[in-house]
């Protein structure tokens, strides 16, 4: 590695911890929650109590105590919608706020005569206007799938909600309706309609515009979702791209993980000298960095500050997963942020491997065997492929994936063969067959990403179901040892997660808790390929290089992890769609940077 880690200079300024929330907006979103159900409560309860603010209002028209509760009740239900906005300093949701306290107002004396309901969202009013200037955070990236996902949890809501409003009126309701009637009457009202309870007096008119507004609301707000400008996640540009290359062209060689940059997913930031630079991806209001920065590594300080900036001006939540050492050390020291040991990637260095000796036993016999079974392997730079059989490999490496959604952002490229990677390695495992299939002979595909000018780093593993096990050992061994005839010194590998606790929980003398924290690991190994990842991986005698997150807060750790599951692809949001349907966007095209299940299990 070059360079070392860069020392402060006199003049420089230490850049504040993270963008903390703040006490107002986080004590002012919980009041807003508050006031949200007491307005909520408002609209849907009757009245308990008569007062003579209950003798003046009877001068009032008779259809505006039922309005002044459906008023009310919709008040209350974006109120709670705003209380997340206004915790992360929205400066829209300090807007919509403003706005609805005062109706809320109106609607709690209207129609519950209730001078203590205006006072607390006056109360509430106060504060908003007077820390103003603590909600200027700029919105979210944005898709039409909020949409869709507004319309169902509106809709389920206001379902629940209406039938809670068809039964708090006991006394006033006809007869004794069963719960399919209640049911169908809150869908009739959610559209306008009426259904088939009634009530004695006014009450179903309450009830009719309460069901009303629900559905209204529905409506309205799911229809400014789907209509208004999308603000999808930055992406590279080219200009982005073509940068980061040249940085990486000098740089390239300090960090594995620094090729993944380039993943055109991902929003990139850089320093004011243009000498380094950070990639990010925003998900789920989290701002997530991969690696270490880019560049020169005295330049770090001024794209860290950067990323910090961009994630205070957002009310991001910043993160960085995969760090390594050296830069866990620069990102906590400029930032105040916190560092905790995620996992270890394994390193083979070429010039020591061998399959020789007990360690390698079984590793060598497979290989033996499968090259015995009519194998054979072939170690090439992208640039050396033709047309048709990197269109082969391509689709091979689509068909062959070992789930319905793509895997991979903080190891993974998300793409083969493209016309500026020529310089990315493809292992390829081949076998005739007396039927030849879509992809010809081809069985296994792996695929490396350059590591500065000598090394390269595991992009993808795929491999044809129906081929012998240990496909993914016959091409690691193969690319290990044409290594040096392609001037390769170093082979980066998968990481493992958690692998030191997985190692020191299984030695004899490990303590209760190290056995019952391997315990767990193991057990979450069934879904995320935990233990697994680390045998394979070990099989190899690499070295390990710690990897790091790095975070704010330690409440911030399970958001961040959440977030981090969706960028890798384990968790998904959106709802399933056939894969002919699917958008073939970037995001979409991203390829998995671990093992297969099915392949781990076969080795």
């Amino acid at each position: 590695m070059s360079g070392g880690v860069p020392g402060r200079s006199r003049g420089a300024r230490r850049v504040p911890r993270g963008p903390r929330p703040e006490a107002v907006p986080v004590l002012v979103a919980r009041a807003c929650a508050v006031v949200g159900l007491l307005d909520i409560a408002a609209g849907v309860f009757p009245r308990f109590r008569h007062s003579r603010m209950h003798t003046l209002a009877e001068v009032l028209p008779g259809a505006l105590g039922p309005f002044a509760a459906a008023l009310s009740l919709s008040v209350g239900v974006l109120l709670l919608l705003l209380a997340h906005g206004l915790r992360r300093r929205k400066r829209r949701a300090w807007r919509a706020a403003v706005a609805l306290l005062p109706a809320g107002a109106v609607a709690q004396l209207t129609y519950r005569h209730s001078l203590v309901g205006v006072l607390i969202s006056l109360a509430l009013l106060a504060p908003l206007l007077i820390h103003r200037d603590q909600f200027k955070a700029l919105p979210d990236p944005r898709s039409r799938w909020r949409a869709l996902a507004n319309f169902v949890l509106m809709g389920a809501g206001s379902l629940v909600l209406g039938l809670v409003i068809v039964s708090v009126h006991p006394k006033t309701l006809v007869g004794d309706p069963s719960l399919a009637d209640r049911i169908t009457h809150v869908l009739y009202g959610l559209v306008g309609f009426e259904g088939p309870v009634d009530y004695h007096g006014t009450t179903s008119w309450t009830v009719a515009f309460s069901l009303g507004a629900l559905g209204l609301l529905t409506a309205v707000t799911t229809i400014y979702l789907a209509l208004r400008p999308e603000h999808p996640a930055a992406s590279l540009t080219e200009d982005d791209e073509n940068r980061l290359r040249v940085l990486l062209e000098r740089h390239g060689g300090r960090d594995s993980l620094g090729h993944f940059a380039l993943r055109r997913d991902k929003a990139v930031v850089f320093s004011p000298s243009g000498k380094a630079a950070v990639t990010y991806r925003v998900v789920s209001g989290v701002m997530l960095a991969s690696g270490d920065p880019i560049g020169d590594v005295e330049a770090w300080p001024g794209a860290i500050e950067r990323f910090m900036d961009e994630a205070r001006a957002h009310s991001w939540t910043p993160a960085v997963m995969g760090c390594s050492e050296t830069g866990g050390e620069v990102w906590t020291r400029e930032t105040g942020l916190d560092a905790l040991e995620l996992g270890d990637e394994a390193v083979v260095d070429v010039a020591d491997f061998s399959l020789a000796g007990r360690a390698m036993r079984n590793v060598r016999q497979m290989v033996k065997r499968i090259e015995r079974a009519g194998y054979e392997t072939r170690v090439r730079r992208v640039r050396d492929l033709g047309d048709a059989e990197l269109r082969r490999v391509r689709q091979a490496a689509e068909d062959w994936r070992g789930t319905d959604t793509e895997r991979g952002f903080s190891m993974a490229l998300g793409r083969i063969g493209d016309a500026f990677d020529g310089d990315c390695l493809i292992a390829t495992a081949h076998k005739a067959d007396e039927q030849p299939g879509p992809y010809g002979d081809l069985k296994a595909v792996l695929h490396f990403v350059p590591w500065g000018d000598d090394g390269v780093s595991l992009d993808l593993m795929r491999r044809d179901r129906s081929a012998d096990p240990g496909m993914n050992e016959l091409l690691i061994v193969a690319a290990l040892q044409a290594a040096p005839k392609l001037g390769i010194a170093r082979v980066s590998l998968n990481f493992a997660m958690f692998r030191s606790a997985l190692a020191r929980g299984e030695k004899i003398g490990a303590g209760p808790v190290l056995r019952a924290w391997r315990g767990l690991l193991v057990f979450l190994s069934r879904w995320f390929q935990i233990e697994s990842l680390y045998k394979f991986n070990a099989k190899f005698q690499p070295r390990w290089e710690p990897r790091f997150v790095v975070y704010r807060a330690s409440a911030d750790l399970p958001r961040i992890g959440f977030a981090a599951m969706q960028a890798e692809g384990f968790v998904t949001l959106a709802l399933p769609l056939p894969r002919f349907l699917r958008r073939r966007g970037p995001a979409a095209r991203a390829c998995a940077h671990v093992v297969g299940e099915a392949d781990v299990r076969a080795a």
